[in-house]
């Protein structure tokens, strides 16, 4: 199935260079900005664990009585990523899923963590997502992020789910953070920690192991490899919409900073 994903990795590769090359890290100068980001990027972090726990809801048993998988392998891989992701050690040594631990490192760099929580907090069950969305003062492209990968999550099509999980992910961030707070004065301790495992996980575990997942879910099913293709598109497209939407508004803080 190799070329399969080299023909899905050359047809995305726009949307990527697009994203590698978007000018949005050449205003992630300084902590403030960082702030501003963070804020906005909190929402992806949510959603990535919402992506997770559907692929383990579809792919390990979580029904009792309890029943062996059709793919142990993947099951495996699944588990191995919730374990990681959901309680993952901090850099304290308690466990944390990544997502508190980047709101832990929202509030050391001083970043408003109090909207995502209070929007976490209402949702209890995926149907009741549209409602707060519409009435939430996310801005549009935030909203329509957090849309498709909750609509996609509905479809129960694990292999589309695979796909938004595996190709809609960001990979110069922590490179790019790491090397602004390494010049900070401050410790950011927390932030480093985040970053570090982030890097580590992403790059050297959990991203060829997603590859392998995609390959076990369509085999030979040219209709899943192209949809796999368009999910991966839509996913990348709306990352980018997002980073266009978070870059709009450190500029406008930007300019207004300059003009005072």
């Amino acid at each position: 199935m190799k070329d399969y994903i080299d023909f899905i990795e050359n047809e995305i590769s726009g949307h990527k260079e697009s994203l590698d090359n978007h000018r949005i890290y050449g205003l992630l100068s300084e902590i403030k900005d960082i702030r501003i980001f963070m804020e906005k990027h909190v929402y992806a972090v949510w959603d990535f664990m919402s992506l997770l726990k559907a692929l383990q809801y579809n792919l390990t048993c979580t029904t009792i009585p309890w029943k062996p998988v059709k793919n142990a392998k993947t099951a495996r891989f699944i588990n191995e990523i919730v374990l990681g992701e959901e309680s993952d050690l901090n850099v304290n040594g308690i466990p944390k899923s990544h997502f508190e631990m980047y709101l832990d490192a929202m509030e050391e760099l001083g970043a408003n963590t109090s909207k995502v929580k209070n929007l976490t907090g209402r949702i209890n069950a995926i149907a009741e997502l549209d409602f707060a969305l519409v009435n939430s003062d996310l801005k549009p492209a935030t909203q329509s992020f957090l849309k498709f990968t909750f609509d996609t999550i509905k479809s129960e099509e694990v292999h589309k789910i695979a796909a938004a999980f595996t190709f809609g992910r960001e990979d110069l961030i922590p490179d790019m953070f790491m090397r602004i707070i390494e010049k900070s004065d401050n410790d950011y301790s927390h932030f480093k920690y985040y970053l570090e495992r982030h890097i580590e996980l992403d790059g050297d575990e959990h991203g060829p192991l997603s590859i392998e997942m995609i390959r076990e879910l369509c085999g030979a099913d040219k209709r899943k490899w192209d949809d796999v293709l368009d999910t991966a598109k839509e996913a990348l497209t709306h990352r980018i919409k997002l980073w266009d939407e978070i870059a709009n508004e450190i500029e406008e803080k930007k300019l207004v900073h300059s003009n005072m």
